[in-house]
């Protein structure tokens, strides 16, 4: 019979430092405030202007895009065991770009999303979860 082989993750043989964990939840959270930001706001526009707010529907709901990504990327972080992921510079760039959108939580969310991965160990901690899986026996 033809096997197929089965990949594993590999399991970091370090804990995962706590900066990680306040990555997920700080992303987790922003997620969730950039989906009801958004949201509100194109909600709010096409209301208040009878209908001719839609036209701006597209710019408008740009925060509740990004929040689902931040969703799906913390839930990614915060999985126990960890499954292997990249820290994504562009979430935390586009967090920063939400100011446009008066939300300064995910300001500072992903101005801490740089700050966090220049550490040492949080670097050491994504290069030991991504590491090249190996098939299993």
């Amino acid at each position: 019979m033809n096997e197929v082989p089965q990949y594993t993750y590999p399991r970091p043989t370090m804990e995962k430092p706590g900066m990680v964990t306040a990555l997920g939840v700080l992303t987790l959270v922003s997620g969730i405030i950039n989906i009801l930001t958004g949201l509100g706001l194109t909600g709010g526009l096409v209301l208040g202007t009878l209908g001719l707010g839609l036209l701006c529907a597209p710019v408008t709901v740009l925060p509740a895009i990004l929040g689902v990504f931040e969703v799906l990327y913390a839930i990614k972080l915060l999985a126990n065991p960890p499954v292997p992921v990249q820290f994504s510079q562009t979430i935390a760039i586009l967090e920063i770009c939400c100011i446009l959108f008066g939300n300064v939580i995910a300001l500072v969310v992903g101005i801490l999303a740089l700050v966090f991965y220049s550490d040492a160990q949080v670097r050491s901690y994504f290069e030991a979860i991504n590491a090249p899986t190996t098939p299993a026996a």
